[in-house]
């Protein structure tokens, strides 16, 4: 095939557009009845393709490896001696009930102003702060001393936890979890009662349930569905 020269592309263009004039000139100055001329036909209907339709499917996670033994309790070291004074003695009970609840051994301070004459006989009724981790809350300690012997009980409306511990906690209650998302700090300060701390939990069919987990007061966790 040969190339149209410059001069031989101009020239077939302007034909083109005489061509496309003289249609348009006709079809305006034809006396013909639009309704006398056939009718062209009107094409069938549609048929729908009977093939199907894709869809995507939904991932199939893999589940998370659920843990074998319990959650260690942790080893906490400084216990006084047996003689030693009451306040300290009360001190690291506290701080030692802590941190099992919590799940990990920390730096913890227990700070009762007036807990020094605390062995002196008669009840005593005493506000503590508790600092786990850098993250304080408060509690009461009650001492019932009597002469060589003493009783006492600290309570709290609130606990400390590790983020690990709660996490453990879920998966054992949810087998088929394939991921945990808990709105928590590493280590948080939560009430003992409520709805405790919110766990997202991810299936392994790709759902997510949320999830409650509440922290009592002896360090125990229970999970259940939000």
């Amino acid at each position: 095939m040969r190339l149209l020269t410059g001069e031989r592309l101009r020239f077939g263009l302007a034909v083109f557009g005489v061509s496309a004039l003289a249609v348009f000139l006709l079809t305006a100055c034809s006396d013909t009845d639009p309704k006398s001329g056939s009718t062209p036909s009107a094409s069938g209907p549609s048929v729908p393709s009977s093939a199907p339709i894709p869809t995507a499917s939904t991932p199939t996670l893999k589940p998370l490896p659920r843990p074998t033994k319990p959650f260690p309790t942790p080893t906490v070291t400084g216990a006084p001696e047996s003689d030693a004074p009451l306040a300290n003695r009360i001190r690291f009970a506290i701080a030692k009930q802590t941190q099992v609840t919590a799940g990990k051994a920390a730096k913890t301070t227990v700070n009762c102003p007036g807990i020094d004459a605390a062995d002196k006989p008669g009840n005593h009724t005493l506000k503590c702060t508790v600092t786990y981790a850098g993250k304080p809350f408060t509690g009461t300690l009650t001492v019932n001393a009597q002469p060589y012997n003493a009783s006492y009980k600290f309570t709290s409306e609130q606990v400390a936890v590790v983020k690990e511990k709660v996490v453990d906690a879920v998966l054992r209650a949810v087998p088929d979890a394939s991921n945990i998302a808990c709105t928590m700090d590493l280590v948080a300060v939560v009430p003992s009662s409520g709805d405790g701390i919110r766990c997202d939990v991810t299936t392994t069919a790709n759902a997510v349930v949320p999830h409650n987990a509440r922290i009592s007061g002896d360090g125990k966790i229970l999970v259940a569905k939000a």
